[in-house]
């Protein structure tokens, strides 16, 4: 059977090092952490754990900011993320309507002196605390919603809690995606409308209607406000819109007027590497398959060739490498189980002996006697040769007739699976075949399970047209031959 293809292109991610250092560089864990520091047995809370109102200016003030609202505003979102990080322990007031206190978390010390994993966990859920505050309503008119009772209607908000994020995970996931695309060449900035307009405008929409391009402008002003919220814990860098282009208070931004050079007066966004991370843990978590480079090190050969028979090249080569680096037993025991996890008669095989021979050109002349073992083998040995006579060796035995036939077959059928770029595998084709006269008589009796099927790709896509109509006949006479 093929090698399941993963949803998403393989990430490579910085060291986990790295990535700790980059959570508590973010400017809203740096001032929760220096809460957490500065909370002590005077300091009092109420009974969500928020910080008193008393105590904001103070707090304020510690961390540099101004004594205003927006310091408080900004000091009081420190502390809650403290306390939802575990970095404050908060006591419940024993009586109603009492304060209660606060006090250093466990997780605060393991800031310092736990490792880079325990860091990236605590700022995981610091990062699952602001996508919350980011997804939560936006309450213009809160004393509106309670009722005479002090009860809030929560119906009347319009806001479905499971939906807001739902679409806020869409965004971060497209631009990730994006972050990926073309093996990394989308690391620049992405415009907010085109971001909006991927989760609004359907694929085959033409000439977007003013009803679309108006749910475009509502969910870029959403967006603009969101990404605010979550460019302080360093997920993404982002530049707002540009408040001049708001007709009024509260109004969206015309997104069709203005020069296109002005493109980035709409707001622009990033993924940092750390939001690279912080991104594919939540999709993890969702269920969703998202690789990274790396995660087969330390795997067997067979997890490897058939996790990276879908990657790009560069991450292929770059999660071999890791793989034979970490490869305890040498070169030879690696090409070894390399070979070894690369034979079978599935479907998958081609693909996985394809996989296996790029490995081994990256395990180094040391392999050699590994290679040279299976000379003789059916399925091997076409292969084999071939990388003794690219690494310049001696000796190499020519191959007998049915091997050649049956490596043309194996590697014409990998490079199908594989779905590469159609100018290239036409290339092979036609090279593969032009290199024995009267192919098409003799390789129709190949003992390969995919003969038939890559005679009749090679019928559909070899521009000779003589050429084509004999890998026609040809594919004929495979399938009356097997049976079928």
């Amino acid at each position: 059977m093929s090698a399941e293809r993963p949803s998403l292109p393989p990430v490579r991610l910085n060291s986990e090092a790295e990535l700790a250092r980059d959570a508590l560089a973010a400017p809203l864990f740096v001032r929760a952490v220096r809460l957490a520091r500065w909370a002590g047995p005077d300091t009092r809370v109420g009974a969500g754990g928020e910080l008193v109102e008393a105590h904001l200016p103070a707090a304020a003030e510690h961390l540099g900011l101004p004594a205003d609202e927006d310091g408080a505003a900004y000091a009081s979102e420190a502390w809650r993320l403290a306390v939802d990080t575990g970095l404050i322990d908060v006591t419940d007031p024993e009586e109603e309507d009492a304060e209660g206190t606060a006090s250093a978390g466990e997780n605060l010390g393991l800031l310092t002196g736990g490792s880079p994993q325990d860091v990236l966990s605590i700022w995981l859920d610091g990062l699952d605390a602001v996508h919350a505050d980011a997804t939560a309503p936006v309450l213009d008119d809160f004393a509106d919603l309670v009722g005479e009772d002090g009860s809030i209607d929560f119906d009347a908000l319009d806001w479905d809690p499971e939906a807001e994020a739902e679409f806020l995970d869409g965004v971060l996931g497209n631009l990730y995606l994006l972050t990926l695309a073309d093996n990394g060449a989308g690391e620049g900035p992405v415009p907010l409308p085109a971001l909006a307009a991927s989760m609004i405008v359907p694929d085959d929409m033409g000439e977007p209607t003013d009803d679309i391009l108006e749910q475009v402008s509502e969910a870029m002003m959403r967006l603009d406000d969101q990404f605010r919220l979550l460019e302080p814990i360093g997920i993404v860098e982002y530049r707002p819109v540009d408040e001049a282009l708001m007709v009024e208070e509260g109004e969206a931004p015309d997104t069709v007027a203005g020069d296109e050079d002005d493109v980035t007066r709409y707001g622009m966004v990033k993924l940092t590497p750390l939001g690279l991370y912080g991104v594919r843990a939540r999709m993890l978590e969702a269920g969703v398959d998202a690789p990274a480079v790396g995660d087969l090190a330390g795997k067997g050969a067979d997890a490897l060739l058939d996790g990276i028979a879908h990657y790009p090249e560069s991450a292929a080569r770059a999660e071999v490498k890791l793989w034979l680096a970490g490869y305890a037993d040498g070169a030879v025991s690696a090409a070894a189980e390399l070979l070894a996890a690369a034979r079978g008669a599935d479907e998958g095989g081609p693909l996985r002996r394809l996989q296996c021979q790029q490995a081994l050109a990256l395990a180094g002349r040391e392999a050699e006697p590994a290679v040279r073992a299976v000379l003789g083998d059916q399925e091997l040995g076409g292969l084999a040769r071939v990388w003794l006579a690219e690494h310049g060796a001696a000796d190499v035995p020519a191959p007998p007739e049915d091997m050649i036939f049956w490596l043309a077959i194996d590697t014409i059928a990998a490079h199908l699976d594989a779905d590469g770029e159609l100018d290239e595998l036409q290339g092979l084709i036609e090279g593969l075949s032009a290199q024995h006269s009267g192919f098409f008589d003799e390789v129709w009796r190949v003992d390969h399970p995919a003969t038939a099927d890559v005679l009749e790709a090679m019928g559909r896509l070899h521009s000779d047209k003589k050429a084509a109509k004999d890998a026609r006949k040809a594919a004929f006479k495979a399938r009356s031959r097997a049976g079928r």
